[in-house]
């Protein structure tokens, strides 16, 4: 059958191209419906990657974050008609050790292969996930970034010691918003402290214990351990901050994307004796898992409702574009793109 699919040409630049798609006996043929605009997808957008990976990626589809209802699944695992998930992460190989979302041959939608934004989209049945009764579609299209603070959080378990009474969480925006839910109901006993530079944002944080303005941290202010979710340049800031009122021994986990290299005081990360260790994105056992979180906290998708920003109907390149560029210039909260049939 024949498929529509928008590619980003250029910057700010969208064609429909179409392409076969060739039906087979082990994959779900699923119709995107909700798709949510990442800062990833605007990089490519406005053409801020280096221009040697602008050349090397483009014309590509955009968008690894969305929900899509299945039209025609032979493998019996989904019904027609149900919604789904679907994760862009896409293995070629396992490991015993590595995470699939860290393989170095996995291909991600949106960045090593096409994204969502496409009329169909064929998946594996495990590179779907269905959406728990009752989560609001539009909060479901953005699950893709929540596994991500997910997976990472799932990793501080592991790598952090047992003292966790005060965590920190550096940034105001939606990955701080999202890591900080996540370790209120993940991590109930400990004390999450979220720190950004705009007061109204840190208003939202009604679920911390306590919120500052990294321009008046008390100077005896201490965590135990630190997520920073800042990114870009602000990051060497924020590590900086964390690396001075992170408590000896305490875990740094690193969620922020940056585009240039970022220097670390590496003299106190070795006088404290801290550990620091980067993640990025998932793969469908932190779906799973952030599922099961939500059946058993279902007061969480309802907080995530608050960071939605806007929500645009789109039928074509035109609405697309639309939607790219209100995404730009928002005050707040995600973009979340309605696809019209």
């Amino acid at each position: 059958m024949l498929n529509t699919v928008y590619q980003l040409k250029a910057a700010r630049q969208f064609e429909a191209v179409f392409k076969e798609i060739e039906l087979d006996e082990k994959h779900v043929l699923v119709r995107p419906t909700h798709l949510s605009i990442c800062h990833a997808d605007q990089r490519y957008y406005q053409g801020t990657r280096p221009e040697e990976i602008l050349r090397a990626k483009l014309p590509m589809a955009l968008i690894h974050e969305g929900i899509g209802r299945v039209v025609y699944d032979p493998t019996g695992t989904y019904a027609v008609g149900e919604e789904v998930v679907m994760i862009p992460n896409h293995p070629e190989e396992t490991d015993a050790v590595i995470h699939e979302n860290y393989l170095r041959s996995s291909r991600f939608c949106g960045s090593s292969k096409d994204g969502f934004m496409q009329e169909y989209v064929l998946l594996l049945p495990d590179r779907m996930v269905p959406i728990p009764e009752g989560i609001d579609r539009v909060t479901a299209a953005f699950t893709e970034i929540v596994t991500v603070s997910y997976h990472a959080i799932s990793r501080f378990l592991r790598f952090s010691h047992e003292r966790r009474d005060v965590i920190g969480v550096w940034g105001d925006g939606n990955l701080g918003y999202i890591t900080s839910l996540l370790l209120r109901k993940m991590l109930p006993d400990a004390r999450i402290y979220v720190f950004g530079v705009n007061r109204q944002k840190l208003s939202d944080f009604s679920f911390a214990d306590n919120t500052f303005a990294v321009s008046d941290i008390p100077k005896d202010l201490q965590v135990d351990h630190a997520f920073e979710c800042v990114g870009s340049g602000a990051s060497a800031k924020a590590i900086e901050q964390i690396i001075q009122y992170i408590r000896p021994e305490g875990t740094i986990s690193l969620l922020g994307v940056s585009e240039d290299p970022v220097p670390v005081n590496t003299r106190m990360v070795l006088e404290k004796g801290l550990r620091l260790f980067g993640s990025s994105r998932s793969g469908r056992e932190d779906y799973e898992g952030l599922m099961a979180l939500y059946r058993e906290h279902p007061d969480v998708p309802s907080y995530l409702e608050t960071i939605v920003g806007t929500k645009i109907r789109v039928h074509d390149i035109r609405d697309i574009a639309g939607a790219f560029e209100t995404d730009i210039h928002k005050m707040t909260g995600k973009t979340v793109m309605i696809w019209d049939e």
